[in-house]
C-alpha cells in the first residue's frame, strides 16, 4: 500500500509540473506576446528615430558678442519651418533680449552652424499669443510639418524637445514625452476684481483655448515644438511663462503644469506674412 501510494504521488507530482512548465511556456511565448514584444520594440525603434530627425530641426535661441562673458548667452528654444529659414519661438523669449537692447546680437544655435551660431532677425510677432517668427539667411535647416487646426484631442500622445537647462548639456536637445491631458481656456474670471489688471481683461474678452500637458518642461523649454507621437507634426509652442503669468495668476505659489500654444496660432502669424508678401 505505501509503494501504491508512493507511485500515486510520484504521478500527480509529475502531472503538475508539466502542466506548469507547460503554462508557463504558453504565457511567456506564446505568439501573442512576442508579437506584442516586437511591436513595443518597432514603436521604440520609430520614436528614437524620430526624435533624432526633430532634433535638426531645434535650435536655441540666444545672444552672442565678444565682449560678453561668457559671449554666448542663452535665451530660449526655436524650431525650423516653413522653408527652413524662419524659426518659431515664444515672443518672450525674444522681449528678454529686446529688453537689454541685444537685438543686434540675437543669433540661433546649432549642431551645425558655427559655435557662435547665425544672426537672426525678427520677422513677425504676435504678442496676444506670445510668439515670434524669425528669420535666417544663408542657411536652410530641415522645416517641421506644422499640424492642421483643430487636430489635436485631450489624450493624444505628444512629445517636445528643447532646451530646458540651456547649454549646460551642450547643443544636445532633450526631448519629453506625455500626453495632451486637458484642452482649456487660456485664463478663467477671476475671483477677485483687485488683481484683474488691463492684459488680464483683455484676455477675458478674447478667450482662446491652450494644451496642457502632463510631461515637465522649464523656462527654457519656451517656444519647443510640441508634436503628436502618432503623426510626427507640430501642434503647439511650449510656453512656461507668459500663459502661468495669465492662467495662474490668482495663485500664491504657481503649479508646475506645462502650457502649450496651439499651433493655429502660428499659421496665423505665418498667413500676416503671406499677406505682406515677405519672404
Amino acid at each position: 500500500m505505501l509503494i501504491l501510494m508512493k507511485k500515486v504521488y510520484s504521478y500527480y507530482c509529475r502531472t503538475f509540473w508539466c502542466v506548469f512548465v507547460c503554462f508557463f511556456i504558453g504565457v511567456c511565448f506564446s505568439p501573442g506576446r512576442a508579437a506584442g514584444q516586437a511591436d513595443l520594440v518597432e514603436k521604440d525603434r520609430d520614436l528614437s528615430a524620430f526624435i533624432h530627425q526633430v532634433k535638426t530641426s531645434v535650435v536655441a535661441i540666444g545672444t552672442y558678442y565678444f565682449n560678453d562673458k561668457p559671449a554666448v548667452r542663452f535665451s530660449g528654444t526655436g524650431f525650423a519651418t516653413g522653408d527652413g529659414t524662419r524659426i518659431v519661438t515664444s515672443k518672450h523669449v525674444i522681449d528678454g533680449i529686446r529688453e537689454k537692447d541685444r537685438l543686434f546680437h540675437l543669433r540661433i544655435f546649432h549642431e551645425t552652424l558655427p559655435d557662435r551660431g547665425i544672426k537672426a532677425t525678427v520677422l513677425a510677432e504676435d504678442g496676444f499669443h506670445d510668439l515670434s517668427l524669425l528669420q535666417i539667411k544663408g542657411k536652410r535647416l530641415p522645416a517641421l510639418s506644422l499640424a492642421k487646426n483643430a487636430t489635436v484631442k485631450e489624450g493624444h500622445a505628444i512629445a517636445f524637445t528643447g532646451y530646458p537647462i540651456g547649454f549646460i548639456l551642450g547643443l544636445n536637445p532633450t526631448t519629453h514625452t506625455g500626453i495632451v491631458s486637458a484642452i482649456a481656456p487660456m485664463i478663467l474670471p477671476s475671483p477677485s476684481a483687485r488683481i484683474i489688471d488691463g492684459e488680464i481683461i483683455r484676455h477675458l474678452k478674447t478667450p482662446f483655448d491652450i494644451y496642457q500637458l502632463d510631461a515637465v518642461a522649464y523656462p527654457g523649454n519656451s517656444g519647443s515644438p510640441v508634436y503628436r507621437i502618432a503623426t510626427g507634426q507640430v501642434v503647439g509652442v511650449i510656453n512656461m511663462v507668459f500663459v502661468k503669468g495669465k492662467k495662474e495668476h490668482v495663485l500664491k505659489d504657481p503649479t508646475g503644469i506645462t502650457y502649450a500654444i496651439p499651433v493655429a496660432h502660428v499659421h496665423a502669424l505665418e498667413k500676416t506674412l503671406d499677406a505682406d508678401g515677405s519672404d
